[in-house]
């Protein structure tokens, strides 16, 4: 049996409340609280990802060795340095954040990320131009921000495992991503004038700040205020169905094994962490874990080079400027932002988070093709299809990421150990950053050649994700009938 030492309560939480004294207060005000402070720390996360994209057009023009012919492939380069990096640390990071204190572990990650994008600003007022030194920053960055996604994964399924309408909840609290690139964007672009090494600096205070106020505040569990709540157990039928139970205390200890469980040292105890390997083999992990390798390829590709082609491809016949371009390129995440409500939602209320995903796919193809084709004809047209672009690409990222990964890392086959979700949340979003390295580098090289083979590019990889996700989408439709009939 593992042993974890208890940690310090985090500010605010009275030690009485930790040492399984009965709660003075239900679950309400802490879990709104998690929310909050999950949300704000992984927006951060993305808000410090986002200033490479916006600078793109300003290194290409002016800054060795991201100017001149080959300059794109630099900077495509350089995308990949941070995103293959990120994704194999990811699996990694998993593993650590099922058996570390998740606290200190994302509050330290952000501190860290803080670090590694004001080094990369650095290099504006230190007059670098050694293409080593922006890799090495990168690869840094990519490392410490591996482990931020499993923890607030973590915590969040510590909270909200036993919510009835898990889709909708966490496509609203998902939704951290898009607003985070946004808030990256505005940042960024606001104090490019002044510098591009600017545009790194203000994110990297941020995620720092929020960083503190992490190790400060943040709850991680339950137990950690005395609290309790019930299990949940998703069992993943034969036909790829979904049955939802919550166990109560009693069945919880009829079905608990003494050997599986972890003794926290303040009067509770949680199941043990699950393996790798063990994770992998879970129903449901394999297809969605390379459905978001071809869906994440997309939005990071989006996320990485919308500024830039904004910037390269006139609007109603104007070329925008680089902080236009930066500032218009948030529509596209605000997009995203309702399209992964609308996919949790959806999902809950039809109970199918494979058929959810393969629609939101399936419309995502024309809305990139007429984005394409219409979109310079005048700014509406670009703002329209941008927004209706955005919402369909993140719908099925965002449910995938998160009410998908929640709902594999606690299903019958593992009795609701909750420790299983960062694991398996690793695995499945550290497949998919595999696909978001290779999306931004293979922009690069094939941008050259133009854009419309970039964009074929992209229908090509949501085409292959919907070949993953194709098997399970059938068998939920034919369990729903056979549940009518």
């Amino acid at each position: 049996m593992e042993a974890t030492a208890a940690a310090a309560p985090p500010h605010g939480v009275p030690r009485a409340a930790t040492a399984g004294g009965a709660p003075a207060r239900g679950l309400g005000r802490h879990e709104y609280a998690v929310l909050a402070l999950t949300f704000a720390s992984y927006a951060s996360f993305h808000a410090s990802r986002k200033p490479p994209s916006i600078v793109k057009a300003v290194l290409s023009a002016d800054w060795p060795p991201f100017s001149g012919a080959r300059g794109t492939h630099r900077l495509g380069e350089l995308d990949v340095a941070f995103l293959s990096a990120y994704a194999l640390a990811m699996f990694a990071a998993g593993h650590l954040a099922d058996r570390a204190d998740l606290r200190v572990l994302l509050g330290a990650a952000m501190l860290a990320s803080g670090a590694t994008c004001a080094a990369l600003g650095a290099a504006y007022f230190l007059d670098v131009h050694a293409l080593a030194f922006f890799v090495a920053a990168q690869v840094a960055s990519g490392v410490v921000q591996s482990a931020g996604w499993p923890c607030v994964v973590a915590v969040v399924g510590n909270w909200f495992g036993h919510a009835s309408k898990r889709g909708t909840i966490m496509g609203v609290w998902n939704s951290h991503t898009s607003v985070g690139n946004i808030a990256g964007s505005v940042l960024a672009a606001a104090v490019l004038e002044f510098g591009w090494g600017w545009s790194f600096l203000v994110p990297a205070f941020v995620i720092a700040a929020l960083g503190v106020v992490v190790l400060v505040f943040l709850v991680a569990h339950p137990s950690e205020a005395g609290l309790e709540v019930q299990a949940m157990e998703v069992e993943m039928n034969g036909d790829g169905g979904e049955e939802v139970e919550l166990l109560g205390e009693d069945k919880k200890e009829a079905q608990g094994n003494e050997d599986d469980e972890l003794e926290l040292g303040m009067g509770s105890q949680l199941p043990r962490a699950i393996g790798f390997f063990e994770a992998w083999r879970l129903p449901g992990v394999v297809p969605f874990a390379f459905c978001l390798f071809f869906s994440k390829l997309v939005a990071y590709t989006f996320l990485y080079w919308l500024p830039f082609y904004i910037r390269n491809n006139a609007v109603a016949g104007q070329f925008l400027s680089h902080k236009a371009s930066g500032i218009l390129s948030i529509v596209f995440d605000i997009g995203g932002v309702l399209g992964g409500i609308s996919a949790g939602f959806l999902s809950d209320a039809i109970g199918a988070r494979a058929v959810t995903s393969v629609l939101f796919l399936l419309l995502s193809i024309p809305a990139l093709i007429v984005y394409r084709i219409y979109g310079s004809i005048s700014m509406h047209h670009n703002i329209g299809l941008m927004f209706l672009s955005g919402y369909f690409v993140n719908g099925p990222y965002s449910l995938i990421t998160t009410a998908v990964a929640t709902d594999l890392g606690t299903q019958d086959t593992i009795k609701g150990n909750s420790r299983a979700l960062a694991t398996v949340s690793a695995i499945i979003d550290g497949t998919g950053s595999v696909g978001a390295a290779l999306g931004p580098l293979l922009t690069g090289y094939i941008s050259t050649r133009g854009w419309n083979s970039v964009f074929f590019m992209l229908i090509v990889s949501i085409s292959l994700a919907i070949l993953f996700l194709i098997r399970l989408a059938k068998d939920e439709i034919v369990t729903k009938l056979n549940t009518r009939s």
